[in-house]
Formats: structure tokens, C-alpha cells, sequence
């Protein structure tokens, strides 16, 4: 599959999963902003796509990611970051949101697994009472958080090149 062929609107995304549902296939939904791709969203990525048969992902838009992240934030363009992620043979399908959390794709997309970070635990999750009444499991994937954008952010730019 092409790469940009994987990143699709809301619309598009519910229909292709409408799909896949019909040949009994579990979809798992990971989301983050993935400003910068680190060796840490890889490892989270691969192991969500683990929990289930095909993964979706949902990158927060550059201005959900400038609410969340600060000032100077993205560092990638939202279009950029998606086709990135995209490229990974681990993700199926991506898209783009505007949301600050995903409770709302939640709802529309009706995954059977809401992956998330080892930065969070199932009580901290976001969305948890909104996957707990869609009866959608909330699964802790991915090594132990020792990576992040912002930490990579700051040895570059104390590194000389930033």
C-alpha cells in the first residue's frame, strides 16, 4: 500500500473499517502527536499494532498539538508527521484530528483496542470512561517511556545544531 494512500479523512477511515469488521478483524486505534519520530513512538506503534490485526492511528492536528505541546510546537507540519507515520509497514491506516483527546474518534471509529503509552496507566488514560462505556479495552503498550520529542528537542538544541 502506498503511503499516502493510508491517510484518510474521518469519513473515508469509518467506511474502510466497516470493512474490515466484516472479516472479524480487531482494530486497534494508537494516537499522539508524533512531532518528532523517536526509536520510543516505533516501539509504541509496533506494540500496539500487536493487540490487534490492523492498527489506525490518530495524529493530533498542528493546532491540538500547539495547545497540548506550547508555544514553538510542532516542530513537522500535521501533514508531514502523518505521512511519517504512515510509512511505518506496522500502521494500517492513519488520520489527522483536531480534538485535544480522542474521545469523540473513540465513539465514530469503535475500535476494539485503545492503545496508549507506557506513560500512562489504565486509571490515566484520558478517555478511559469514554472506552469503558463503548466497551472498548484500554491496553498499556510499549517499552518504558525513556524517549520523548521534548528531551530530543532539547539535546539538539544544546547541541550546537538547534
Amino acid at each position: 500500500m502506498n503511503t499516502r494512500s493510508k491517510i484518510l479523512a474521518r469519513s473515508q477511515l469509518t467506511l474502510r473499517l466497516g470493512e474490515h469488521r466484516k472479516k472479524c478483524q480487531r482494530i486497534v486505534l494508537a494516537n499522539g502527536c508524533f512531532d518528532v519520530l523517536h526509536a520510543g513512538h516505533v516501539r509504541y506503534l509496533e506494540a500496539a499494532r500487536q493487540a490487534g490485526d490492523l492498527l489506525v492511528v490518530a495524529i493530533n492536528s498542528d493546532s491540538s498539538t500547539r495547545k497540548l505541546k506550547g508555544p514553538g510546537r510542532p516542530i513537522l507540519a500535521e501533514a508531514d508527521r502523518a505521512e511519517l507515520v504512515a510509512a511505518l509497514s506496522v500502521v494500517n491506516y492513519v488520520l489527522v484530528f483536531e480534538e485535544l483527546d480522542v474521545r469523540s474518534l473513540l465513539d465514530e471509529l469503535r475500535p476494539d483496542i485503545h492503545a496508549k503509552g507506557t506513560d500512562y496507566t489504565v486509571e490515566t488514560v484520558p478517555e478511559r470512561d469514554e472506552a469503558e462505556r463503548l466497551g472498548i479495552r484500554v491496553a498499556i503498550v510499549g517499552d518504558p517511556k525513556y524517549h520523548s520529542t521534548r528531551g530530543l528537542i532539547e539535546r539538539i538544541r544544546h547541541s550546537g545544531y538547534g
